[in-house]
């Protein structure tokens, strides 16, 4: 009986691209992307609101909202959006960095240690499965992403022009 390549792997099964991927994709956190557009909103609502209730008594230390309630509004609006930012940035960076060891021809890995670090050159039917599911799987994720870190960043430029208007 011949061996498949994948039998044949020396790269440990936590550390092999397909694996991390699969880890990703069932990961509490990173999973966010996969979701529905409402699901995934939400989740992204969700932050935005607890990084509301963080901004919100910073930004009433420099605006009181007797005086400057819209000023107020508005940095805390900005403030909770870095946190969505900042989800967005780890959600990007998690997903494309599986998406370059997916789509690379070779995988480096570790045997027992930061020492001994080897490289293993995919075969063919590894490397278009991998490479499919980055087309296919990670670059609508990646692609999602992008979209959704436009939008906020024209809703704080739309924010900061408001700002200078008043």
């Amino acid at each position: 009986m011949r061996e498949s390549s994948v039998d044949i792997c020396p790269v440990p099964i936590e550390q092999q691209p397909v694996n991390e991927y699969e880890q990703l994709r069932e990961s509490w956190f990173f999973c966010w992307p996969t979701f529905t557009l409402v699901h995934y909103g939400r989740k992204l609502l969700w932050v935005w609101f607890w990084g509301l209730l963080i901004a919100t008594p910073i930004s009433a230390a420099s605006f009181t909202p007797a005086k400057a309630l819209f000023q107020l509004i508005l940095c805390s609006a900005g403030g909770a959006a870095l946190f969505v930012i900042f989800v967005l940035i780890r959600l990007y960076l998690g997903w494309s960095y599986v998406g370059s060891r997916l789509e690379d021809d070779q995988v480096f890995y570790e045997e027992s240690g930061w020492y001994d670090g080897q490289i293993w050159l995919k075969p063919a039917s590894v490397l278009n499965r991998d490479r499919l599911l980055v087309a296919y799987e990670i670059r609508p994720i990646l692609a999602r992403l992008q979209k959704t870190g436009l939008m906020i960043s024209i809703l704080i430029s739309l924010g900061i022009l408001i700002w200078f208007l008043i």
